[in-house]
């Protein structure tokens, strides 16, 4: 009743569209979808008029609901072209829905009076139930829009009135007569009328009034994650310069080129070292992200040799593998196949899952990379024999900033960014990565691409393509 009361208080705002640009476009669009269903109800109640009633007056008047729905359409491209800005377009929108409305709840209430009144018997079942058919129907699917809900049920409810008047003035009967209870019966219909339509109204209001705090709060996060994006790269950018004089300082010592180290010195310096380089990979890997999220990281694809590529991958990590006692071979598909890749890219892809399998293998174990071809498509596989992934973690293998062991006492570090970024790159070559996994068997990564048709030689040509992510 607040809601009523406050907008019969300011009748002025009823063709205000400031604020309602989204409930015009949603009534709008909702009531040109519906359109078929609408035709299809009035048809068929035009058919059942026509033959038990005065034809011509049936045709007449589904005539003008006919005319009302070609105006909704034409009336529905406006809508959708309109930008929500231009105020003397949204104040023409909401005049045209209101002779659109007043056309077509006219046109269905002199058809529903009409048949009332030359049925001179038997109750005025039919034209009563068809104007409540309508009138839940408007109550259901016009809810966007109380103001010309309101106008509808308004023209609806003369005719309920009208119509239930029609025996009382004919035969004006005692008040115990059966014609008064079924007039009241219509005063009830009406109150039940207008309670399902301010129910359906406030529902639609309780929905539109969530999603736009969800669009709000979509905007914050939105927001925040692009600053949080830009202090990540100025921050990468930053300490980038600063580390590689570090590390290359570090180098210097460790290679004795500014004199001998003494003894005691050489682990500090060795821990210096190790932790500057993981700390240059963290921000390789930061501006890696940055650079693929704001489309500018470029891949030179050229044809690759898959098997090439699986040989270079292993042999750049045996050193590293070698640190944690373990093996990694290779084992290589008969016909070997072509790729479109970015090598150096695709050799980042590898060395990520194969220091992946390395880091979660025993000591003295082995990491086995294996080529297959299949089709038109190529895999190839990192095994190792770990301690496997549990079940539900896929979101955690492959997400930003997160790993499937996020304890403080987790025996691996890192900092949850190589997959994530990895799986970015392999999209951007079209391509899949994927893993299968056993807990206390080990866990076999992989990654598909399409082959290219011909010879898997060496790409010592041209570049093949090149693509901006």
């Amino acid at each position: 009743m607040t809601f009523l009361q406050a907008l019969f208080a300011s009748p002025r705002r009823w063709f205000s569209v400031h604020g309602r640009e989204q409930k015009i476009k949603d009534y709008i669009a909702l009531s040109n979808q519906l359109i078929w269903k609408r035709q299809a109800s009035f048809l068929a109640a035009a058919i059942l008029a026509a033959f038990y009633f005065d034809p011509s007056s049936v045709v007449l008047c589904y005539a003008f609901v006919v005319f009302s729905e070609i105006l909704d359409l034409r009336l529905g491209s406006v809508a959708a072209n309109w930008d929500g800005r231009n105020r003397a377009v949204g104040r023409a929108i909401l005049w045209r829905i209101t002779i659109n409305t007043l056309i077509s709840a006219t046109a269905i209430s002199i058809f529903s009076v009409n048949m009332a009144i030359q049925q001179t018997s038997g109750g005025h079942f039919t034209p009563l139930f068809l104007l409540f058919s309508a009138s839940v129907f408007a109550a259901m699917h016009n809810s966007q829009m109380i103001g010309i809900l309101l106008l509808r049920l308004g023209i609806y409810g003369i005719a309920f009135l009208t119509i239930a008047l029609l025996d009382v003035m004919r035969e004006l009967p005692a008040f115990s007569s059966p014609i008064w209870l079924e007039f009241f019966t219509v005063i009830f219909v009406l109150y039940f009328l207008c309670d399902i339509s301010i129910k359906f109204n406030q529902g639609y209001r309780e929905r539109y009034q969530q999603l736009r705090r969800i669009e709000q709060e979509h905007a914050r996060a939105k927001a925040a994650l692009e600053i949080k994006t830009r202090f990540l790269a100025t921050v990468s950018h930053e300490l980038r310069t600063p580390l590689t004089s570090i590390i290359g300082s570090l180098e210097l010592i460790n290679g004795n080129r500014l004199g001998a180290v003494p003894d005691n010195l050489k682990p500090a310096i060795t821990i210096a070292a190790r932790n500057a380089r993981r700390l240059a990979d963290l921000v390789e890997d930061l501006l890696d992200m940055q650079k693929i999220e704001a489309g500018e990281m470029v891949f030179d694809l050229h044809p690759i040799s898959v098997n090439t590529l699986a040989i270079e991958a292993a042999e750049s990590i045996a050193g590293y593998a070698s640190n944690f006692g373990i093996v990694v071979e290779t084992d290589l598909c008969a016909q070997d196949a072509l790729i479109a890749g970015d090598r150096k890219r695709l050799i980042q892809v590898m060395n990520n899952m194969l220091s992946n399998a390395i880091k979660f293998s025993e000591k003295g174990g082995t990491v086995t990379v294996q080529v297959e071809t299949f089709g038109q498509r190529t895999r190839v596989s990192v095994h190792d024999h770990g301690q496997g992934i549990p079940d539900g973690a896929r979101e955690s293998v492959f997400g930003r900033f997160t790993q499937v062991d996020s304890s403080d006492i987790r025996k691996v570090g890192g900092t949850g960014l190589g997959l994530n970024i990895s799986k970015l790159i392999v999209e951007q070559h079209g391509g899949l990565i994927d893993y299968t996994s056993e807990l206390g068997v080990g866990s076999t990564f992989f990654v598909e691409f399409d082959r290219l048709i011909g010879d898997a030689d060496t790409d010592d040509g041209g570049p093949y393509l090149s693509q901006v992510a």
